[in-house]
Formats: C-alpha cells, sequence, structure tokens
C-alpha cells in the first residue's frame, strides 16, 4: 500500500470514530466500549484452541473456518457495527448500575481472575438458539447483541455468564466432565434466572406444585442450557446427571450468598454484605 493511501485511511477512520462516537454520546450512550473489534483488542483463538467444539456452532465469530464476514471494514458499514456499539453501551450501563453483576465482578476480582471488559466481554453475532455464553478457553462472556437489546436481559445473561466465569476461577471447572458442567448451569440458573413467574411462563411451576417450584424451574432452566452445550446428550441422560449432583450444587449461593427474590431489595443487600464473604 503506498504511503499517501496509508495516511488517508488512517485519516477516513479516525473522522469515521470520532462520527460515531459524536452521534452516540447525543445520546447519552458513554462509548468506552467503541469500535474494539480489531485484532488488537480481541483475542483470536489459536490453532490448537477446540474451535471445532460443538457448542461453537452457536457463537460463528469464534469460528475463523465459519465463513462468517469478520473484518472491521465490513463491520464499520453494516448494521451489525451500530448493534454492537448499542450492545456495549448496554454492557457498560449494567456494569456500573447492576448490584448483582457488580458484585460479580467484585467477586472474580478478589478471587484472582480480575475482570477487564474490554478483554472479558465480547458482543458478538450469534445463531438462534443462544443468548450468550462463555468461552473457557479465552475466558470470555459472549453477549449476543443480534438476539435481544434492552439491559433487563443483558443483565441476566452477563450475571449467569461470570458465574461461569467464577466458577472456573474458583473451582478449575473441567467442562468435558458433565457433572462440572451441570453443577454450573444449576447455580446459574439457581442465582440468577429461577422464580415463581419465571417458573409459570417456562410451564415447569403450575397451583398444584408450588411447593418444590424453585428447585423444577432450576432443573429445566440448567437442563435446556445442557442440552445446549452437549448436543450429544438424550434428555434421560442429562436429567440423570443433574440429579447426581443438584444437591450440593443448589444449595451453594456463592459468591450471592442467598437465593434473590423478585421485587425486593435482596440485589441491594447482597451487594452491601459482599464484604462479608471477603470480596472488595
Amino acid at each position: 500500500m503506498k504511503v499517501v493511501d496509508t495516511i488517508s485511511y488512517i485519516n477516513f477512520n479516525f473522522y469515521f470514530k470520532s462520527y460515531l462516537r459524536f452521534i452516540y454520546e447525543k445520546r447519552h450512550l458513554s462509548l468506552v466500549l467503541v469500535i474494539m473489534s480489531s485484532s488488537e483488542h480481541e483475542p483470536q483463538p489459536q490453532p490448537h484452541d477446540p474451535v471445532d467444539d460443538s457448542s461453537l456452532k452457536f457463537f460463528p465469530e469464534r469460528r475463523p473456518s465459519s465463513g462468517h464476514t469478520n473484518s472491521y471494514i465490513y463491520r464499520l458499514f453494516t448494521r451489525d457495527s451500530v448493534n454492537k456499539i448499542k450492545c456495549e453501551g448496554n454492557v457498560k450501563e449494567v456494569m456500573e448500575t447492576s448490584p448483582l453483576v457488580k458484585l460479580m465482578v467484585s467477586a472474580l476480582n478478589s478471587s484472582g481472575c480480575p475482570i477487564n471488559v474490554r478483554r472479558h466481554i465480547s458482543c458478538e453475532s450469534c445463531n438462534r438458539g443462544v443468548t450468550g455464553g462463555y468461552d473457557p478457553v479465552l475466558n470470555q462472556v459472549v453477549i449476543c447483541y443480534n438476539r435481544f437489546r434492552g439491559t433487563n436481559m443483558i443483565q441476566a445473561v452477563l450475571g449467569h455468564e461470570l458465574l461461569h466465569a467464577w466458577d472456573s476461577c474458583r473451582a478449575n471447572l473441567d467442562f468435558n466432565n458433565l457433572d462440572h458442567v451441570a453443577c454450573t448451569e444449576i447455580r446459574a440458573a439457581n442465582l440468577f434466572h429461577c422464580s415463581i413467574i419465571s417458573g409459570f411462563l417456562a410451564g415447569s411451576v403450575s397451583l398444584t406444585n408450588l411447593g418444590k417450584a424453585h428447585q423444577r424451574c432450576v432443573k429445566q432452566k440448567a437442563l435446556q442450557s445442557i442440552m445446549v452445550v452437549r448436543p450429544d446428550l438424550n434428555v434421560r441422560e442429562a436429567d440423570a446427571v443433574i440429579e447426581r449432583v443438584f444437591g450440593r450444587c443448589y444449595n451453594d449461593l456463592e459468591p450471592i450468598g442467598r437465593r434473590v427474590r423478585r421485587a425486593s431489595m435482596d440485589r441491594e443487600r447482597a451487594y452491601r454484605e459482599r464484604y462479608f464473604y471477603g470480596y472488595d
């Protein structure tokens, strides 16, 4: 490339970024996370990474051989670029305002696994069937910006996936071990998803089985997650794994310390009480 062409490209790149920053700052979106899709900021899988893992079919940007167009120039001139920027702005907002997400970050930092939002959280386009994921090879949480928009869903998905990151940090999870996978999915469903209302909506709770409604919701959510990451299993095999580890994993409430009730102050209390668990 000629020197003049290089200078022109750099100038265009600079002004285009500045234009995007101006537009979104006017809409009160902080752009600390804007335009971080180059290889300078996103670690790329190495040749020995298990990119052929069946669960990665949901995350085309994690599979260089998938044919997914992932170039910097492509992202600049497509709707994907705008959606990615919105997602990164929403992630930043959730990281600053959600008590449970802030608690998870505090727990990870205090456990020797500090979270850098630029390094460890990535907004990406995903295939149908998932809204997010945790990549243990790159130690990154993936938020699927093409699957939802607002902050409420991002808060739930981010908390869920950060819990997987924390379990991996504190317990050295083996994601090839079904007991480990089932346990972390049970814990994520228990602490970030299930309530009586969500159980009704999912169909696992009715007026006749309220006694163990929360446990049923957790089992159903964990089963759904396991079947996504391990499609080689049948439902009976996955159910057996869940039942085998359910007791101890359901009662492990770290680092939240409680099951959070909807329409309560439990989130705020859990964050305030993080010091009791040794989290900064």
